[in-house]
């Protein structure tokens, strides 16, 4: 059976953790409880050694001494603790309790019979301290549980009410959209119809922060106008810039609405940044004319974002649900404990005090997860519950025995065909000086781009077991959802079955070649590998983990396309990826030119590298991640008004700046460019070492407690951390070799640009778990398990 303790660690929520009632520390009150109840056995007089002058006057000293005892040294017999028997049958297993009283029974039976009643009280009164401890920190965690359940509660049931108004609002508008369309279709069959005018607005962040605010009147358009004030009124809001405002009974104006859908897309977000720039210029609201249409799709964003709002509100019900039964169960348990170690029955009283908590006692978490299960379902499934329940309990996906063999298979020929390959090489030649030029510049590339990328997968895989093992809550913080969220197990397979593919490939390819086919079909095996990969990350069939590739090219377009796209912690932990990869999108334009250029059909390998547009196109590639990542930090600038992320867009900068001036190095090898990478290069990398170590790590705090790291650790040895940091450390600065320039060949020259590659992907898997455990901390030290969803549609000031 599994002890609860563990059970309660793998259950409760990580976020919350430090508000769940402490059971091990009570657990540890209950030892010391245990431990100062075993009485000190009584030493006798070894004799072994025969008789002593002394003897006389010890005995005469015992007689006195068992007359006229002394109660301080009571107390000490009662406090000593004998080892053995404290040991012996101490278990922690509620459900071994059968077994426990039965030997605790027995114990009390010996030292029944060893100790008398005077020593039963000397150890009644070294308990009470004991006792009294445990007792007053039982008080403390169940009103830390109690005044954190009121805090959570209070803020979901706010949360609530808004979300209530918000779907009523949704509500009124839709159906008056579906009135003025019907009254449009109607109009346009008579040849009377008006294009009605929609309202208009502009806000810094969105690009329907306009609406039922600011809508223009014309002649024919009152009856519509009177409908719309009409029906917000009932949820007390009120139009801005409407010739008759109505007022509260106080006298007071109603407050207006304004509707805000986020600028995630780029069409929101330049119609954002034009809005924002004609307000700075006019210093006015700007009024579109006609032509802005009520739009449907626009409601439908704002339906899209309540409904996401309603999903998280009753996954944060269902955790402050699951945080109220499992510190029921720790109150019980340890109870139950103390009873049995202490001989009393105060587990029941205090029980009922504890039934009694608001914790327990308040129904209200449960009433409103029904109501939001009513209203989710009558509204956005179509009064199908089924449906309701996949988007409000997504169901989890089971590990499969079958990932597991996979991964053992594939791994088993990875290893058996690479010894192949590596047997065939030797024994062919293969590496020798007449055909070394030939393979490498053909097979090269391709492979290498292959190896990067599964080491990439592999260290992705390391990263989601020390994330899992460590407690880490990484879909969280990715916002993954269980369809394309991977686990640890599947990255590995993934990784297995993409190398065992390659190495096949590679197999077959020198095979071929060593039987005498032609090189011209033989070097088009690599090509026809990629065009394979490619093809399966976009295949639309359902095979593969479509859900999780999908959502990588939704990422990839993302990253793309900043800083039109809103910016996910997902997006800016990919783009960090890639600006690791990049001697990968190196050879993939070497691969790319090769066959696009017809090479493998020539061989004549410097066409590509003699060209001026690939010479160009390497300074582009070695730009792009940086760039990319450069402008995620511009976007979050503009979104969140933070001047740290223009801080870490210099960082990138800086990078880029240096990557650049390494690749005219290579080019144009002089005294001149030397000087410049070795002060663009050593500038970048403190630059991103401070970066790394301090911003996204959160370490080296003089102050903390743990010294020169962080107060909280996920990891117990902080040794690890230290050790850490030195190793990001020699591995940000392996850009040395470019400088240094080892005299090598062409083999060897490949192999130490691959080696090098190769530690920038180790550099930053190893990065990867620190990035997010100082994330996780973060989470955990505000208690956010939940996402704040924003929501459309906001209330302003009247006069605003």
């Amino acid at each position: 059976m599994v002890k609860f303790s563990k059970q309660l660690e793998a259950q409760l929520i990580p976020e919350w953790k430090e508000a769940f009632v402490n059971y091990w520390q009570l657990k540890k009150n209950i030892k010391k409880i245990k431990l100062s109840r075993i009485p000190k056995q009584k030493q006798d007089i070894d004799n072994s050694f025969g008789l002593s002058i002394l003897d006389p006057f010890r005995s005469l000293f015992s007689k006195i001494r068992h007359n006229f005892p002394n109660p301080l040294d009571k107390v000490d017999t009662a406090i000593q603790v004998s080892s053995n028997k404290a040991l012996e049958g101490e278990k922690d297993e509620d459900e071994d309790e059968d077994e426990e009283e039965e030997e605790h029974n027995q114990r009390q039976e010996e030292d029944g019979e060893q100790v008398s009643e005077s020593d039963e009280l000397a150890q009644l009164f070294s308990e009470e301290d004991e006792v009294r401890m445990f007792f007053e920190r039982l008080d403390e965690e169940l009103n830390k549980v109690n005044q954190f359940y009121r805090t959570k509660e209070t803020e979901f049931l706010e949360r609530g009410v808004l979300l209530n108004k918000q779907l009523q609002i949704l509500l009124d508008l839709k159906q008056i959209l579906t009135d003025r369309r019907r009254k449009n279709f109607q109009q346009s069959r008579s040849n009377s119809g008006h294009l009605f005018r929609s309202w208009s607005g502009s806000a810094r962040n969105s690009d329907f922060s306009e609406s039922a605010n600011e809508l223009e009147e014309t002649p024919g358009q009152t009856p519509e106008t009177d409908t719309v004030i009409a029906a917000l009124e009932r949820n007390g809001v009120n139009f801005i810039g409407s010739e008759v405002r109505s007022k509260t009974k106080n006298g007071k104006p109603k407050m207006a609405m304004r509707i805000d859908i986020p600028a995630t897309t780029p069409t929101r977000t330049i119609s954002a940044v034009t809005s924002m720039l004609w307000e700075d210029l006019v210093n006015s609201p700007r009024k579109d004319g006609a032509g802005d249409f009520i739009n449907r799709k626009k409601i439908q964003c704002a339906e899209k974002m309540i409904r996401g709002a309603f999903v998280e509100l009753y996954r944060g019900l269902g955790l402050l649900k699951t945080y109220s039964s499992l510190n029921m169960v720790a109150f019980t348990k340890i109870l139950k404990k103390f009873d049995k170690v202490a001989k009393q029955q105060a587990s029941g009283n205090y029980l009922k005090l504890v039934k009694r908590s608001h914790f327990i006692s308040s129904d209200k978490v449960v009433r409103l997860m029904d109501e939001v299960e009513s209203m989710f379902t009558r509204h956005f499934a179509s009064n199908d519950r089924k449906k309701a329940m996949k988007f409000l309990r997504p169901q989890q996906h089971k590990d499969s025995h079958m990932v597991t063999f996979f991964v053992g298979l594939f791994t088993g020929c990875f290893v058996t065909l690479f010894s192949v390959y590596a047997i065939l090489a030797h024994l062919s030649g293969l590496f020798s000086p007449g055909t070394e030029a030939g393979y490498v510049e053909t097979v090269y590339p391709v492979f290498s781009a292959f190896a990067l990328l599964s080491l990439h997968l592999f260290m992705y895989g390391c990263n989601l077991f020390m994330w899992k093992s460590t407690r880490i809550n990484y879909n969280f913080i990715f916002e993954s959802t269980p369809s394309t969220a991977l686990k640890y197990r599947d990255a590995f397979l993934i990784c297995t079955s993409f190398m065992t593919a390659v190495v096949g490939a590679m197999v077959i390819h020198l095979l071929l070649r060593s039987s005498g086919f032609s090189p011209t079909q033989v070097d088009a095996i690599p090509g026809f590998l990629l065009l394979f990969f490619i093809a399966l990350l976009i295949c639309p069939f359902n095979i593969f983990y479509r859900p999780t590739r999908y959502c990588f090219l939704r990422i990839i377009r993302n990253i793309v396309c900043s800083p039109f796209y809103k910016v996910l912690l997902v997006d800016f932990f990919m783009a960090d990826q890639l600006t690791s990869q990049i001697p990968l999108m190196r050879h993939i334009e070497s691969t790319a030119c090769y066959f696009l250029a017809r090479s493998f059909r020539t061989h004549r390998y410097e066409t590509c590298k003699s060209g001026r547009l690939y010479r160009e196109l390497a300074y582009v590639i070695s730009f792009a991640p940086y760039y990319w990542r450069a402008m995620q930090c511009a976007r979050r600038w503009f979104d969140e008004c933070d001047l740290d992320h223009l801080a870490n867009m210099g960082k990138y900068v800086s990078a880029m700046v240096a990557a650049g001036a390494r690749i005219t190095y290579a080019n144009q090898n002089t005294e001149l460019w030397l000087v410049v990478v070795l002060v663009t290069s050593v500038v970048a990398t403190v630059y991103q070492l401070y970066w790394d170590i301090v911003k996204d790590w959160g370490l080296l705090k003089p102050k903390s407690k743990n010294p020169w790291l962080r107060d909280d650790l996920v990891l117990k040895n902080k040794s690890i951390y230290y050790v850490s940091i030195a190793l990001n450390l020699v591995l940000r600065v392996a850009w040395v070799e470019t400088v240094t320039r080892f005299n090598v060949g062409l083999l060897e020259s490949r192999m130490l640009d691959f080696f090098l590659a190769s530690l920038e992907v180790i550099r930053r898997g190893h990065w990867n778990f620190y990035r997010l455990e100082n994330e996780h901390l973060n989470n955990v030290g505000k208690f956010r398990a939940v996402k704040t969803v924003p929501l459309p549609f906001r209330e302003t000031d009247s006069d605003g």
